[in-house]
């Protein structure tokens, strides 16, 4: 009779044993896949503001491109007014000397013009590139950011599978 208690202790402690191994497995794999579909949720986001980020960059570069434009036309057409000026007054002169010192003038201004119009369009590429360039960097963060935390997710379900 005590052998049969004792193997009936053994068989109930099995189970027993057996029970909380299927439950705590149980709990750690809906643990885990909450948290793979609280990841999958996040890539999705991550996605959408990387759209919504790169639509933002593109607008910001459409409109410097736009505004470089611009520049670049109202310079072309004033540079063009004022050869037109030069020339014409360069004809009109009544002495050699005259149209040289007309054309010197008239060189002077125009190289000052364009190095005072070439350091503006730098100005504005660069500042059309940095604020093209802003939202992305924003998103390189937040791919770290993503990143690490399926990292530490996954380092966690190692430790624990590994208990």
């Amino acid at each position: 009779m005590a052998k049969a208690r004792t193997a009936d202790e053994k068989i109930n402690g099995t189970t027993e044993t057996i029970e909380t191994a299927f439950k705590n497995d149980t709990e750690t794999l809906k643990s885990n896949f909450e948290k793979a579909v609280k990841g999958y949720d996040q890539l999705l986001g991550f996605s959408k503001e990387t759209v919504e980020a790169y639509v933002k960059a593109a607008n910001v570069a459409g409109k410097g491109a736009e505004t470089l434009h611009n520049e670049i036309y109202a310079y072309s057409k004033q540079s063009i007014e004022d050869s037109i000026s030069a020339a014409k007054a360069v004809m009109a002169s009544k002495s050699a000397h005259e149209a040289f010192e007309l054309q010197t003038d008239f060189a002077k201004t125009a190289f000052e013009g364009y190095v005072s119009e070439l350091t503006k369009i730098s100005e504005l590429f660069a500042a059309t590139s940095k604020e093209t360039l802003a939202p992305i960097q924003g998103r390189v963060q937040a791919w770290v950011d993503v990143v690490q935390s399926a990292r530490a997710g996954c380092i966690g379900f190692a430790l624990r599978a590994s208990t």
